[in-house]
């Protein structure tokens, strides 16, 4: 199965709250494989404005520390993934992780 992963970086590890992340890895997977890597910058903060353009990128799945619910919702909105309350780690291993059904999962970091 192909998905393409979307995860808020810095310096190559996930960030702990998507919202004001300087950095998206989209990590596309065919199967349990790496197909392609890229580092993108995202559009200036504003509500519902990553989901739409990550959901124009093609992006199937957000990773996530933290995420607020009304941006869960949008995300949802836009036929993309959430998993919220992941462990920091490095991008491409938690790509690989999700298509392998183990993310290392706590609470959502985010409040609001």
């Amino acid at each position: 199965m192909k998905r393409k992963v979307a995860i808020p970086i810095e310096n190559g590890i996930m960030t702990g709250h998507f919202g004001h992340a300087k950095l998206f890895a989209l990590i596309e997977m065919d199967g349990e494989q790496v197909v392609k890597e890229e580092t993108l910058v995202p559009p200036p903060h504003d509500v519902g404005v990553l989901p739409a353009w990550l959901g124009s990128l093609g992006a199937t799945d957000i990773v996530s520390g933290g995420m607020g619910q009304r941006a869960i919702q949008l995300f949802l909105n836009n036929n993309i993934n959430v998993f919220v309350g992941v462990a920091l780690k490095p991008a491409r291993d938690i790509a690989i992780d999700l298509v392998n059904n183990r993310l290392e999962k706590g609470a959502n970091y985010c409040d609001h």
